[in-house]
């Protein structure tokens, strides 16, 4: 029964963990985002540099997923379930402290796939605290999926995959959008519910133009053509490495008669700068800046909308070039939603994960039955050696 007991709470372990990990890995720049959160609650806000809360974000996410997987598989077994009870009693009295005075109202423990209010994520964190204990009181009870000659594999597999999980989903955009901004939404259907009252998450988002401070959102939800928005949260941090493209693409919009805005938080002063330095001919509009940091992961970020409906979303280090601008969007291949649909991210990530580890679990397995037959059968021998001589 012991055995059982513990096993049940390291696979409830090992479940939440992973899942805390990868969704965290997946949009490493949120989980940025709410570490800055928990640093303004303490009024610790600016103490760390960008740099320094983006490898946090990246090592919270690689050490939640590594204990999991740790769990899952048996492996390090004491050091694996003294780390989970050490996070989980560093967590437990913050979630405590954040339900009591309510300073951020997500603690961000599953990213945007998962919000729980903040008691949720408390006696969610009293429960893992329970089984942790358990866990690091016996851990020899917890049975190897994976024999400890062949666990370098895993731990050696584990932590690169959810390394470039988060350095591709920092290159490019979250491999997994949980955001009410993902593509194929409907921007316009949403947007005009949330006017009509209900609680959905687009009351921020509006357009409200620079020069004039003329309210465009209705014109460009509205509008049943194709519109881009270049995204800068802050137009003082925004990477500058692909002006030429950005400016290309505003020429190709101008050219088939697309609108082009851009969109930001950053007042006159920084948006006339940036045009001094980029040659920037395009309006710009001011919008919150949470809502821009919601919109895309990326700084700046490209958006097409069409007929309302989020069509495309690239980051700055991936925007269309010459070749794939050659035709209207109306004919080409960027103008449609793209065909990687969530089923096919999934199988992609169980063939490159998950399929490789199962299967060395189950050539482990037979490896050591197959030991244990032949030690078997050489104890069987030296027994009918010793009889023959007696």
């Amino acid at each position: 029964m012991k055995r059982v007991v513990v096993n049940i709470c390291r696979l409830l372990l090992a479940v939440v963990f992973i899942l805390s990990g990868f969704v965290k890995a997946v949009d490493p720049k949120g989980t940025q985002y709410k570490i800055e959160d928990y640093l303004q609650a303490w009024q610790l806000g600016g103490l760390l540099p960008d740099v320094a809360t983006m490898t946090l974000s990246v090592g919270l996410s690689m050490l939640e997923f590594c204990i999991g997987i740790f769990l899952l598989f048996a492996i390090r077994r004491r050091l694996s379930s003294r780390l989970s009870l050490l996070m989980l009693a560093v967590m437990t009295p913050l979630t405590l402290w954040l339900a009591l005075t309510d300073p951020i109202t997500d603690c961000g423990c599953f990213g945007d796939a998962l919000v729980l209010s903040n008691w949720q994520t408390f006696w969610k964190n009293v429960v893992l605290l329970a089984a942790a204990i358990v866990v690091s009181c016996w851990p020899k009870e917890m049975i190897r999926f994976v024999s400890k000659t062949n666990q370098w594999i895993v731990v050696n597999y584990t932590i690169l995959f959810i390394l470039v999980i988060a350095g591709w989903s920092l290159y490019d955009r979250p491999q997994f959008d949980f955001r009410p901004y993902h593509i194929g939404t409907n921007l316009r259907e949403g947007w005009q519910r949330t006017m009509e009252g209900e609680d959905l998450p687009y009351a921020e988002f509006f357009l409200s133009r620079v020069d004039n401070g003329e309210d465009i959102t209705e014109q460009v939800l509205y509008d049943e053509g194709y519109t881009f928005l270049l995204v800068s949260p802050h137009l003082e941090q925004a990477d500058d490495s692909q002006l030429d493209l950005i400016n290309q693409m505003y020429e190709y919009a101008q050219d088939n008669g697309y609108p082009f805005y851009g969109m930001t938080a950053s007042g006159r002063q920084a948006i006339d700068h940036w045009r001094d330095m980029t040659g920037a001919e395009y309006p710009f509009c001011q919008t919150d800046d949470i809502t821009l940091k919601t919109i895309i992961r990326s700084n700046p970020g490209l958006l097409l909308l069409k007929d309302g409906i989020i069509v495309r979303k690239w980051s700055h280090n991936l925007l269309p070039d010459e070749y794939d601008l050659s035709e209207p969007l109306e004919t080409s291949e960027l103008g449609q939603l793209p065909d990687d649909s969530v089923m096919r991210r999934i199988v992609m990530l169980l063939l490159w994960f998950v399929l490789p580890l199962a299967l060395l679990t189950i050539a482990d397995r037979l490896w050591a039955w197959t030991r244990w037959i032949r030690r078997k059968d050489g104890l069987e021998e030296k027994r009918k050696k010793i009889i023959t001589l007696i």
